[in-house]
Protein backbone atom coordinates (compact mmCIF):
# COMPACT_ATOMS: atom_id res chain seq x y z
CA UNK A 1 0.00 0.00 0.00
CA UNK A 2 1.42 3.28 -0.91
CA UNK A 3 4.83 1.71 -1.46
CA UNK A 4 5.68 4.18 -4.24
CA UNK A 5 4.61 6.92 -2.68
CA UNK A 6 6.06 6.72 -0.20
CA UNK A 7 9.18 5.73 -1.47
CA UNK A 8 9.35 8.61 -3.84
CA UNK A 9 8.44 11.10 -1.06
CA UNK A 10 11.72 9.87 0.76
CA UNK A 11 13.92 10.87 -2.05
CA UNK A 12 12.28 14.21 -1.68
CA UNK A 13 13.20 14.93 1.82
CA UNK A 14 16.67 13.68 0.74
CA UNK A 15 16.90 16.95 -0.98
CA UNK A 16 17.21 18.93 2.55
CA UNK A 17 19.42 16.42 4.46
CA UNK A 18 22.95 18.79 5.34
CA UNK A 19 20.93 21.66 5.04
CA UNK A 20 21.49 24.00 8.25
CA UNK A 21 18.31 26.17 7.93
CA UNK A 22 14.72 25.86 5.27
CA UNK A 23 15.32 28.48 2.54
CA UNK A 24 12.83 29.26 -0.53
CA UNK A 25 15.31 27.78 -2.97
CA UNK A 26 15.61 24.02 -1.03
CA UNK A 27 12.13 23.96 0.26
CA UNK A 28 10.49 24.43 -3.48
CA UNK A 29 13.51 21.89 -4.96
CA UNK A 30 11.77 19.44 -2.84
CA UNK A 31 8.19 20.85 -3.14
CA UNK A 32 8.94 20.23 -6.75
CA UNK A 33 9.71 16.58 -6.31
CA UNK A 34 6.66 15.95 -3.54
CA UNK A 35 4.21 17.52 -6.28
CA UNK A 36 5.46 15.01 -8.73
CA UNK A 37 5.63 12.18 -6.56
CA UNK A 38 1.75 13.22 -5.74
CA UNK A 39 1.04 13.18 -9.40
CA UNK A 40 2.85 10.25 -10.33
CA UNK A 41 0.38 8.72 -6.89
CA UNK A 42 -2.74 10.07 -9.35
CA UNK A 43 -4.11 12.95 -7.26
CA UNK A 44 -5.79 15.51 -8.94
CA UNK A 45 -3.34 18.20 -9.91
CA UNK A 46 -5.52 20.82 -8.46
CA UNK A 47 -5.37 19.19 -5.13
CA UNK A 48 -1.78 18.35 -5.43
CA UNK A 49 -0.82 22.04 -6.36
CA UNK A 50 -2.60 23.89 -3.30
CA UNK A 51 -1.49 20.65 -1.17
CA UNK A 52 2.57 21.62 -1.91
CA UNK A 53 1.60 25.57 -1.69
CA UNK A 54 0.07 25.61 1.87
CA UNK A 55 3.50 23.17 2.57
CA UNK A 56 5.42 25.78 1.16
CA UNK A 57 4.08 28.63 3.12
CA UNK A 58 4.00 26.71 6.78
CA UNK A 59 7.62 25.91 6.11
CA UNK A 60 9.01 29.43 5.13
CA UNK A 61 6.91 30.08 8.38
CA UNK A 62 8.81 27.99 10.59
CA UNK A 63 11.71 28.96 12.96
CA UNK A 64 13.83 25.52 12.71
CA UNK A 65 14.44 24.66 16.27
CA UNK A 66 18.27 23.70 17.60
CA UNK A 67 16.99 20.07 17.61
CA UNK A 68 15.60 19.41 14.90
CA UNK A 69 16.83 19.40 10.68
CA UNK A 70 15.09 20.77 8.41
CA UNK A 71 14.50 17.57 6.78
CA UNK A 72 12.37 16.42 9.86
CA UNK A 73 10.28 19.78 9.92
CA UNK A 74 9.34 19.48 6.22
CA UNK A 75 8.54 15.34 7.20
CA UNK A 76 6.29 17.00 10.09
CA UNK A 77 4.62 19.60 8.20
CA UNK A 78 3.82 17.18 5.22
CA UNK A 79 2.37 14.77 7.44
CA UNK A 80 0.08 17.66 9.44
CA UNK A 81 -0.97 18.49 5.69
CA UNK A 82 -1.53 14.89 4.63
CA UNK A 83 -3.74 14.32 7.53
CA UNK A 84 -5.72 17.07 6.80
CA UNK A 85 -6.36 15.75 3.15
CA UNK A 86 -7.16 12.67 4.28
CA UNK A 87 -9.98 14.24 6.48
CA UNK A 88 -8.07 15.08 9.88
CA UNK A 89 -10.19 12.87 12.01
CA UNK A 90 -11.90 9.66 11.47
CA UNK A 91 -15.82 9.68 11.51
CA UNK A 92 -18.20 6.45 12.37
CA UNK A 93 -20.67 4.84 10.89
CA UNK A 94 -24.36 6.00 12.00
CA UNK A 95 -25.93 2.91 12.76
CA UNK A 96 -29.31 4.59 14.67
CA UNK A 97 -32.82 3.36 13.85
CA UNK A 98 -35.30 0.20 14.47
CA UNK A 99 -33.76 -1.41 12.11
CA UNK A 100 -30.40 1.44 11.38
CA UNK A 101 -30.53 0.92 7.27
CA UNK A 102 -27.25 0.93 5.67
CA UNK A 103 -27.50 1.87 2.36
CA UNK A 104 -24.35 0.59 -0.20
CA UNK A 105 -23.53 2.36 -3.97
CA UNK A 106 -20.91 2.24 -6.22
CA UNK A 107 -19.93 0.63 -9.64
CA UNK A 108 -19.94 -3.02 -10.69
CA UNK A 109 -16.32 -4.25 -9.64
CA UNK A 110 -15.96 -2.29 -6.86
CA UNK A 111 -15.86 -4.71 -4.05
CA UNK A 112 -19.58 -3.98 -2.75
CA UNK A 113 -20.93 -7.21 -2.17
CA UNK A 114 -17.70 -8.22 -0.40
CA UNK A 115 -17.27 -4.92 1.74
CA UNK A 116 -21.33 -5.60 2.72
CA UNK A 117 -19.68 -8.78 4.30
CA UNK A 118 -17.46 -7.20 5.85
CA UNK A 119 -19.06 -4.69 7.31
CA UNK A 120 -21.69 -6.95 9.09
CA UNK A 121 -19.18 -9.18 10.35
CA UNK A 122 -17.31 -6.24 11.56
CA UNK A 123 -21.09 -4.97 13.46
CA UNK A 124 -22.17 -8.20 14.92
CA UNK A 125 -18.11 -8.90 16.08
CA UNK A 126 -17.57 -5.69 17.84
CA UNK A 127 -20.33 -3.84 18.22
CA UNK A 128 -22.75 -6.77 18.97
CA UNK A 129 -25.54 -6.17 16.87
CA UNK A 130 -27.43 -8.37 14.77
CA UNK A 131 -27.10 -7.77 10.74
CA UNK A 132 -29.45 -8.66 8.00
CA UNK A 133 -28.95 -8.51 4.07
CA UNK A 134 -31.40 -7.48 1.74
CA UNK A 135 -30.67 -8.76 -1.93
CA UNK A 136 -31.26 -5.87 -3.96
CA UNK A 137 -29.32 -6.60 -7.03
CA UNK A 138 -31.91 -7.55 -9.41
CA UNK A 139 -29.62 -8.07 -12.70
CA UNK A 140 -27.00 -10.35 -11.20
CA UNK A 141 -27.81 -13.82 -10.01
CA UNK A 142 -24.08 -13.88 -9.13
CA UNK A 143 -24.44 -11.10 -7.10
CA UNK A 144 -27.22 -12.56 -4.47
CA UNK A 145 -25.30 -15.90 -4.01
CA UNK A 146 -22.41 -14.43 -3.29
CA UNK A 147 -24.08 -12.29 -0.69
CA UNK A 148 -25.41 -15.91 0.57
CA UNK A 149 -22.65 -17.33 0.45
CA UNK A 150 -20.92 -14.31 2.39
CA UNK A 151 -24.13 -14.57 4.75
CA UNK A 152 -23.64 -18.28 5.21
CA UNK A 153 -20.28 -17.67 6.35
CA UNK A 154 -20.94 -15.18 9.19
CA UNK A 155 -24.13 -16.62 9.94
CA UNK A 156 -26.07 -13.10 8.79
CA UNK A 157 -29.40 -14.06 6.59
CA UNK A 158 -29.70 -12.90 3.49
CA UNK A 159 -33.43 -11.94 2.34
CA UNK A 160 -34.07 -11.91 -1.24
CA UNK A 161 -37.20 -12.70 -3.80
CA UNK A 162 -36.49 -14.49 -6.65
CA UNK A 163 -38.30 -13.02 -9.84
CA UNK A 164 -38.95 -10.06 -8.05
CA UNK A 165 -37.42 -7.33 -10.22
CA UNK A 166 -38.69 -4.19 -8.30
CA UNK A 167 -35.65 -3.29 -6.09
CA UNK A 168 -37.45 -0.70 -3.89
CA UNK A 169 -40.05 -3.42 -3.43
CA UNK A 170 -37.66 -5.84 -2.25
CA UNK A 171 -35.63 -3.32 0.05
CA UNK A 172 -39.28 -2.65 1.56
CA UNK A 173 -40.31 -5.77 2.15
CA UNK A 174 -37.09 -6.87 3.67
CA UNK A 175 -36.74 -3.91 5.95
CA UNK A 176 -40.41 -5.21 7.37
CA UNK A 177 -39.19 -8.62 7.97
CA UNK A 178 -36.18 -7.26 9.45
CA UNK A 179 -38.03 -5.29 12.06
CA UNK A 180 -41.03 -7.93 12.56
CA UNK A 181 -37.37 -11.32 13.48
CA UNK A 182 -35.56 -8.44 15.67
CA UNK A 183 -32.59 -7.86 13.26
CA UNK A 184 -31.32 -4.35 14.46
CA UNK A 185 -29.32 -3.06 11.28
CA UNK A 186 -30.30 -4.38 7.44
CA UNK A 187 -27.37 -3.66 4.62
CA UNK A 188 -29.09 -2.89 0.98
CA UNK A 189 -27.14 -4.29 -1.62
CA UNK A 190 -27.81 -2.47 -4.56
CA UNK A 191 -27.26 -2.98 -8.58
CA UNK A 192 -23.68 -1.78 -9.87
CA UNK A 193 -22.97 -0.85 -13.56
CA UNK A 194 -19.54 -1.06 -15.73
CA UNK A 195 -20.50 2.72 -15.66
CA UNK A 196 -22.73 5.32 -14.66
CA UNK A 197 -26.17 5.71 -16.24
CA UNK A 198 -29.20 7.12 -15.97
CA UNK A 199 -31.32 4.35 -15.35
CA UNK A 200 -28.88 2.84 -12.04
CA UNK A 201 -28.87 6.42 -10.73
CA UNK A 202 -32.62 6.74 -11.16
CA UNK A 203 -32.97 3.52 -9.15
CA UNK A 204 -30.43 3.58 -6.05
CA UNK A 205 -32.08 7.43 -5.92
CA UNK A 206 -35.70 5.70 -5.61
CA UNK A 207 -34.37 3.20 -2.99
CA UNK A 208 -32.88 6.02 -0.87
CA UNK A 209 -35.72 7.90 -0.97
CA UNK A 210 -37.99 4.86 -0.12
CA UNK A 211 -36.18 3.37 2.74
CA UNK A 212 -34.46 6.59 4.32
CA UNK A 213 -31.22 4.98 5.35
CA UNK A 214 -29.43 5.89 8.18
CA UNK A 215 -26.06 5.64 6.23
CA UNK A 216 -25.39 6.02 2.43
CA UNK A 217 -22.08 4.45 2.19
CA UNK A 218 -20.42 4.84 -1.63
CA UNK A 219 -18.01 1.72 -2.49
CA UNK A 220 -14.67 2.32 -4.52
CA UNK A 221 -11.84 1.04 -6.47
CA UNK A 222 -8.97 2.28 -5.02
CA UNK A 223 -6.92 0.68 -7.56
CA UNK A 224 -8.95 2.73 -10.29
CA UNK A 225 -7.13 6.34 -8.87
CA UNK A 226 -8.60 9.18 -10.42
CA UNK A 227 -11.50 7.46 -12.16
CA UNK A 228 -12.66 6.82 -9.06
CA UNK A 229 -12.35 10.41 -7.50
CA UNK A 230 -14.77 11.22 -10.70
CA UNK A 231 -17.70 8.26 -10.09
CA UNK A 232 -17.57 9.20 -6.23
CA UNK A 233 -18.11 13.05 -7.44
CA UNK A 234 -21.24 12.06 -9.88
CA UNK A 235 -22.67 9.66 -7.33
CA UNK A 236 -22.28 12.43 -4.61
CA UNK A 237 -24.19 14.56 -6.74
CA UNK A 238 -27.24 12.11 -7.56
CA UNK A 239 -27.27 10.37 -3.76
CA UNK A 240 -25.55 12.64 -1.51
CA UNK A 241 -23.77 9.76 0.14
CA UNK A 242 -22.80 9.63 3.80
CA UNK A 243 -19.43 8.37 3.99
CA UNK A 244 -16.75 6.33 0.87
CA UNK A 245 -15.22 3.12 1.50
CA UNK A 246 -11.88 2.81 -0.42
CA UNK A 247 -11.43 -1.19 -1.22
CA UNK A 248 -8.18 -2.82 -2.30
CA UNK A 249 -5.71 -0.77 -0.57
CA UNK A 250 -3.75 -3.83 -0.10
CA UNK A 251 -3.09 -4.20 -4.22
CA UNK A 252 -0.69 -2.40 -5.97
CA UNK A 253 -2.49 1.08 -5.61
CA UNK A 254 -1.16 4.25 -6.62
CA UNK A 255 -2.84 5.75 -3.57
CA UNK A 256 -4.71 8.63 -5.40
CA UNK A 257 -7.91 8.35 -4.32
CA UNK A 258 -6.94 8.31 -0.54
CA UNK A 259 -5.66 11.50 -1.01
CA UNK A 260 -8.13 13.36 -3.35
CA UNK A 261 -11.23 12.16 -2.56
CA UNK A 262 -11.90 13.82 0.66
CA UNK A 263 -11.33 16.87 -0.98
CA UNK A 264 -13.16 16.50 -4.36
CA UNK A 265 -16.55 15.42 -2.43
CA UNK A 266 -16.32 16.61 1.02
CA UNK A 267 -17.12 13.41 2.98
CA UNK A 268 -15.05 11.57 4.64
CA UNK A 269 -13.70 8.25 4.04
CA UNK A 270 -14.90 5.86 6.69
CA UNK A 271 -13.64 2.18 6.14
CA UNK A 272 -10.83 0.76 3.94
CA UNK A 273 -10.67 -2.76 2.96
CA UNK A 274 -7.10 -4.47 3.03
CA UNK A 275 -7.52 -8.01 1.90
CA UNK A 276 -9.79 -10.45 0.30
CA UNK A 277 -10.62 -11.93 4.10
CA UNK A 278 -13.80 -10.99 6.14
CA UNK A 279 -11.70 -9.05 9.01
CA UNK A 280 -9.97 -7.33 6.49
CA UNK A 281 -11.71 -4.06 6.73
CA UNK A 282 -10.12 -1.27 9.51
CA UNK A 283 -11.51 2.22 10.36
CA UNK A 284 -10.31 4.73 8.08
CA UNK A 285 -7.96 6.97 10.33
CA UNK A 286 -5.64 9.88 8.43
CA UNK A 287 -3.06 10.18 10.65
CA UNK A 288 -2.42 6.51 10.78
CA UNK A 289 -2.69 6.30 7.01
CA UNK A 290 -0.28 9.32 6.60
CA UNK A 291 2.58 7.48 8.86
CA UNK A 292 2.24 4.69 6.76
CA UNK A 293 2.27 7.04 3.76
CA UNK A 294 5.76 8.56 4.99
CA UNK A 295 7.14 5.12 6.39
CA UNK A 296 6.56 5.74 10.14
CA UNK A 297 4.53 2.79 10.52
CA UNK A 298 1.22 1.95 12.33
CA UNK A 299 2.06 0.80 15.35
CA UNK A 300 -1.35 2.06 16.75
CA UNK A 301 -3.60 -0.61 14.69
CA UNK A 302 -0.86 -2.61 15.12
CA UNK A 303 -1.75 -3.38 18.75
CA UNK A 304 -5.81 -2.57 18.18
CA UNK A 305 -5.42 -5.84 15.99
CA UNK A 306 -3.56 -7.61 18.45
CA UNK A 307 -6.44 -6.49 21.33
CA UNK A 308 -9.06 -7.51 18.88
CA UNK A 309 -7.62 -11.09 18.95
CA UNK A 310 -6.67 -11.57 22.23
CA UNK A 311 -8.50 -13.69 25.04
CA UNK A 312 -6.92 -13.06 28.50
CA UNK A 313 -8.55 -16.42 29.67
CA UNK A 314 -6.03 -18.44 27.25
CA UNK A 315 -3.44 -16.03 28.29
CA UNK A 316 -3.50 -17.16 31.74
CA UNK A 317 -3.73 -20.72 31.53
CA UNK A 318 -0.67 -20.02 29.07
CA UNK A 319 1.02 -18.57 31.24
CA UNK A 320 0.78 -20.92 33.44
CA UNK A 321 1.95 -23.75 31.38
CA UNK A 322 5.14 -21.62 30.38
CA UNK A 323 6.13 -21.26 34.41
CA UNK A 324 5.89 -25.45 34.44
CA UNK A 325 7.77 -25.70 31.06
CA UNK A 326 4.73 -27.60 29.92
CA UNK A 327 4.44 -25.46 26.47
CA UNK A 328 3.66 -27.74 23.71
CA UNK A 329 2.94 -27.83 20.04
CA UNK A 330 -0.89 -27.53 20.85
CA UNK A 331 -0.26 -24.33 22.28
CA UNK A 332 2.21 -22.90 19.65
CA UNK A 333 -0.42 -24.03 16.51
CA UNK A 334 -2.82 -21.58 18.70
CA UNK A 335 -0.21 -19.02 19.09
CA UNK A 336 -0.34 -19.13 14.94
CA UNK A 337 -3.54 -18.93 14.60
CA UNK A 338 -4.21 -15.66 17.11
CA UNK A 339 -1.45 -14.39 14.79
CA UNK A 340 -3.38 -15.50 11.04
CA UNK A 341 -6.69 -13.62 12.30
CA UNK A 342 -4.85 -10.68 12.66
CA UNK A 343 -4.54 -10.42 8.83
CA UNK A 344 -1.89 -10.69 6.25
CA UNK A 345 1.68 -10.90 7.59
CA UNK A 346 3.43 -8.46 5.12
CA UNK A 347 0.45 -6.40 5.84
CA UNK A 348 0.78 -6.21 9.66
CA UNK A 349 4.74 -6.68 9.19
CA UNK A 350 4.25 -3.09 7.68
CA UNK A 351 2.70 -1.20 10.81
CA UNK A 352 6.18 -1.38 12.12
CA UNK A 353 8.21 1.63 11.82
CA UNK A 354 10.80 0.84 9.32
CA UNK A 355 9.43 -2.29 8.27
CA UNK A 356 7.48 -1.47 5.07
CA UNK A 357 10.79 -0.39 3.50
CA UNK A 358 12.65 -3.34 4.04
CA UNK A 359 9.91 -5.49 3.11
CA UNK A 360 9.04 -3.72 -0.40
CA UNK A 361 10.86 -6.20 -2.57
CA UNK A 362 10.85 -9.17 -0.25
CA UNK A 363 7.78 -11.87 -0.92
CA UNK A 364 5.37 -12.84 2.06
CA UNK A 365 3.06 -15.81 1.21
CA UNK A 366 -0.39 -14.98 2.30
CA UNK A 367 -0.15 -18.42 4.20
CA UNK A 368 3.53 -17.87 5.78
CA UNK A 369 2.51 -20.64 8.46
CA UNK A 370 1.60 -23.46 5.93
CA UNK A 371 4.55 -25.54 6.30
CA UNK A 372 5.11 -25.26 10.21
CA UNK A 373 1.15 -25.95 10.53
CA UNK A 374 1.76 -28.92 8.13
CA UNK A 375 4.46 -30.33 10.10
CA UNK A 376 2.54 -29.82 13.41
CA UNK A 377 -0.28 -31.79 12.15
CA UNK A 378 1.69 -34.49 10.91
CA UNK A 379 2.77 -35.42 14.83
CA UNK A 380 0.95 -37.54 16.79
CA UNK A 381 -1.16 -36.27 19.83
CA UNK A 382 1.44 -37.80 22.05
CA UNK A 383 4.04 -36.05 20.27
CA UNK A 384 2.28 -32.67 20.28
CA UNK A 385 1.74 -33.08 23.89
CA UNK A 386 5.43 -33.73 24.83
CA UNK A 387 8.20 -32.88 21.77
CA UNK A 388 10.82 -34.24 23.51
CA UNK A 389 9.57 -38.04 22.53
CA UNK A 390 10.21 -37.07 18.72
CA UNK A 391 13.16 -38.95 18.12
CA UNK A 392 14.86 -40.24 14.20
CA UNK A 393 12.37 -42.34 13.71
CA UNK A 394 9.62 -39.89 13.80
CA UNK A 395 11.08 -37.22 12.42
CA UNK A 396 11.17 -39.00 9.28
CA UNK A 397 7.66 -39.80 9.53
CA UNK A 398 6.61 -36.17 10.38
CA UNK A 399 8.61 -35.25 6.91
CA UNK A 400 6.73 -37.74 4.72
CA UNK A 401 3.40 -37.02 6.50
CA UNK A 402 4.15 -33.08 5.71
CA UNK A 403 5.46 -32.73 2.41
CA UNK A 404 8.44 -31.47 3.73
CA UNK A 405 12.08 -32.53 4.65
CA UNK A 406 13.82 -33.78 7.98
CA UNK A 407 16.36 -31.09 7.95
CA UNK A 408 12.90 -28.54 8.09
CA UNK A 409 11.45 -30.40 10.52
CA UNK A 410 14.72 -30.25 12.68
CA UNK A 411 15.13 -26.53 12.34
CA UNK A 412 11.19 -26.01 13.58
CA UNK A 413 11.73 -28.42 16.61
CA UNK A 414 15.14 -26.58 17.34
CA UNK A 415 13.12 -23.21 17.16
CA UNK A 416 10.08 -24.10 19.28
CA UNK A 417 12.82 -25.60 21.97
CA UNK A 418 14.38 -21.76 21.45
CA UNK A 419 10.90 -20.41 22.02
CA UNK A 420 10.19 -22.21 24.76
CA UNK A 421 13.46 -21.48 26.69
CA UNK A 422 12.57 -17.99 26.16
CA UNK A 423 9.10 -17.92 27.11
CA UNK A 424 10.01 -19.59 30.18
CA UNK A 425 12.75 -16.85 31.29
CA UNK A 426 10.27 -14.27 30.20
CA UNK A 427 7.66 -15.76 32.69
CA UNK A 428 10.02 -16.26 35.60
CA UNK A 429 11.97 -13.68 35.57
CA UNK A 430 10.01 -10.38 36.76
CA UNK A 431 6.63 -10.96 35.97
CA UNK A 432 6.79 -9.38 33.10
CA UNK A 433 4.09 -11.20 30.99
CA UNK A 434 1.68 -11.01 34.34
CA UNK A 435 2.19 -7.54 34.15
CA UNK A 436 1.63 -7.23 30.29
CA UNK A 437 -1.76 -9.13 31.03
CA UNK A 438 -2.55 -7.23 33.65
CA UNK A 439 -2.57 -3.98 30.91
CA UNK A 440 -4.27 -5.60 28.69
CA UNK A 441 -7.83 -4.85 28.13
CA UNK A 442 -10.39 -7.23 28.65
CA UNK A 443 -12.75 -8.30 25.54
Amino acid sequence: MFENLSEKLERSFQLLKGQGTITEINVAETLKDVRKALLDADVNYKIAKQFTDTVKVKALGQNVLTSLKPGQVMVKIVHDELTELMGGTSFDINIKGNPAVILMSGLQGSGKTTFSGKLASMLKNKKSKNPMFIACDVYRPAAIEQLKVLGSQINVPVYSEEGNKNPVDIALKGIKEAKAKGYDIVIIDTAGRLAIDEEMMREIEAIKKAVSPSETLFVVDAMTGQDAVNTAKEFNLRLGFDGVVLTKLDGDTRGGAALSIRSIVDKPIKFVGTGEKLEAIDVFHPARMADRILGMGDIVSLVERAQENYDVEAARKLQAKIAKNQFNFNDFLSQIHQIKKMGNIKDLASMIPGMGKMLKNVEIEDDAFKHVEAIIYSMTPTEREKPELINGNRRKRIAAGSGTSVPEVNKLLKQFEETRKMMKMVTTNGGNMKNMMRNMPRR
